[in-house]
Order: structure tokens, then C-alpha cells, then sequence
């Protein structure tokens, strides 16, 4: 009979070397997974700030105005109730959902009637990641005027 040696399962080494290619790979794709969610969040920021656009537009065409900076985006969703109130509020408002959107960081739109950055109609923004004005990347500012600004 012959003695042979058979080998049954892998060596610590083998394992950990494994086990540490797979920590470099998870790493790799996980940082690239990471900076498509953030730019997804500003897209998504873009994207809800052109439905209140456009809900703010309805606004305007049926009361002649866009609701003032106090009244704010919440104009949208319930008919304001200081002066100048709307003459021909649409009944259950002009968005759907009944409440204001947050960004996708989860804080509130800013507003701003008539806009500095658009003087004729509305500024609506986000300040981001950072929840601060300024910033780079993430952090940075996002507002409607933007896009006019890029093109």
C-alpha cells in the first residue's frame, strides 16, 4: 500500500490571502457604488426641483403670481393664507404628496420670490451634502438657475 498524503481543505495563509483580495475588490467597487449614489442624490435633487418648478408655474398662470418667500413652497400643497392670498386657488393644490419635499439629504428646499438669480421667476435650491451654503463636490450647491448658468 501506498501512503499517500491527501490534502483536505485550504492552509490559514490560503485563506487569508482569499480573504484579503476580496477586502481590496469590496473596497474598489464599493467606493465607485458610493459616488454613483451621491450622483444620483443630484439628480434627484435637479429632477424635484423642476416638478416644483413646474407645480410653481401652475401656481402663477391661475393666481397671476408665484407665492411670496414667506408663503412659500408650502403655497403648493395648501392655498396660503396670508396677503396676497390667491384668487383661484386650485382645489388640493398644485402637487401631489401634501407636503413639501426635502432634499434628498433630507433637508427643506429654500425659496425665493422673485429670485436674485432669476429675476423674473423663482430661486429654488439645496445646499447639498453639507446642509451649508457653498462647498465642492457633494457639498456643493444646487439650485435652478444653475442649469441656465452651465449652458
Amino acid at each position: 500500500m501506498h501512503n499517500r498524503h491527501t490534502r483536505h481543505g485550504f492552509t490559514l495563509i490560503e485563506i487569508m490571502a482569499v480573504v484579503l483580495i476580496i477586502g481590496l475588490l469590496t473596497g474598489v467597487v464599493g467606493f465607485q457604488i458610493f459616488a454613483q449614489v451621491d450622483k444620483g442624490r443630484v439628480v434627484a435633487a435637479r429632477t424635484q426641483m423642476n416638478m416644483l418648478e413646474g407645480g410653481l408655474e401652475s401656481y402663477r398662470m391661475d393666481n397671476a403670481r408665484f407665492p411670496t418667500t414667506e408663503q412659500g413652497l408650502a403655497s403648493l400643497f395648501n392655498a396660503p393664507t396670508s396677503e396676497p392670498t390667491p384668487r383661484n386657488y386650485q382645489p388640493g393644490g398644485y402637487l401631489k404628496g401634501g407636503r413639501e419635499p426635502v432634499d434628498p439629504w433630507g433637508n427643506p428646499y429654500l425659496y425665493e420670490s422673485p429670485g436674485q438669480h432669476n429675476e423674473h421667476s423663482v430661486d429654488i435650491w439645496s445646499y447639498g451634502a453639507d446642509g451649508q451654503a457653498g462647498g465642492e463636490g457633494i457639498d456643493e450647491d444646487i439650485g435652478n438657475w444653475f442649469e441656465a448658468e452651465e449652458s
